[in-house]
């Protein structure tokens, strides 16, 4: 098999970072190529700005995580824009635990309107955005023997099969909406404006500034915020003073819902 092997994924906590990087590098291995894997992390805004097409000659393994059980929708403008051109496409979608909901097939039909013919999907799991303990830790050494053995199912198909199929990918055909926390009395509540505090641990490194996936960390005042907040967890969980945090009640509660409600261990999904 003569393919060029790439990655693309959104990562702010690197899970689905190495998820997709563990796919393909197996996938590397299989082909016996000792070729570089080509590697596009679009996680940081200015690289979504660069326009990215691919051939037939292409196998890419593209990874997002899942946001109320859908493709974040702050990516949609950038992952329409991408060129497939009949290349082979691997899909895979990163959630906290909860539920997957529509996001893989979603991404799926993404990635087949863009020109990829889809070969195979996955939906895994990682350590949740919001907390420190739900899914803590993930992915773990189980779910990384799920990702190694994944490749070795794709490497027979794309190997064995004459005609390479596009696999049923369970989802709605009309996608459900996306998922709402709730009040303490029931009602719907939106937490998209909510942005996160800085405390007195701050000494203005600003590496949060640098990991903000939408640009939005004020560079000369990192308490303020230029931009919106997508929640992604990056400037809270790796900041290395634990100066970022969220105090809203509503987030709160949500995240607190989230943490007993979905304890029970999830175990990832491929579809081949």
């Amino acid at each position: 098999m003569n393919k060029r092997i790439n990655t693309m994924y959104f990562s702010a906590t690197d899970t689905t970072k190495k998820i997709v990087s563990g796919i393909a590098k197996k996938i590397s291995e299989n082909i016996h190529s000792d070729i570089d894997i080509n590697n596009i992390d679009f996680t940081l805004p200015k690289i979504r700005k660069e326009p990215v097409l691919f051939t037939e000659n292409d196998v890419v393994i593209i990874g997002v995580p899942v946001y109320a059980g859908r493709v974040p929708n702050v990516l949609l403008k950038y992952l329409n824009s991408i060129e497939g051109n009949g290349a082979l496409a691997i899909s895979v979608v990163v959630y906290g635990n909860r539920n997957y909901d529509d996001a893989l097939i979603e991404l799926k039909d993404i990635l087949e309107l863009d020109g990829f013919k889809v070969i195979a999907g996955g939906a895994f799991i990682g350590e949740h955005s919001f907390s420190k303990t739900l899914a803590k830790n993930r992915p773990d050494e189980k779910d990384m023997s799920v990702v190694n053995d994944f490749p070795n199912q794709i490497y027979s198909k794309l190997t064995t099969q004459d005609k390479i199929t596009t696999p049923a990918i369970k989802g709605n055909k009309h996608y459900i909406k996306y998922y709402k926390p709730k009040s303490k009395d029931g009602k719907d509540v939106d937490i998209r404006k909510v942005t996160p505090k800085t405390n007195s641990n701050c000494t203005d490194c600003k590496l949060c500034v640098e990991l903000c996936p939408m640009g939005s960390i004020d560079f000369n005042d990192v308490s303020k915020l230029n931009g919106i907040c997508i929640k992604c967890g990056a400037c809270i969980k790796k900041c290395p003073n634990n100066a970022k945090y969220f105090d809203d009640e509503n987030y709160l509660r949500h995240k607190h819902e989230l943490e007993i409600n979905f304890a029970s261990r999830r175990e990832p999904e491929i579809f081949i």
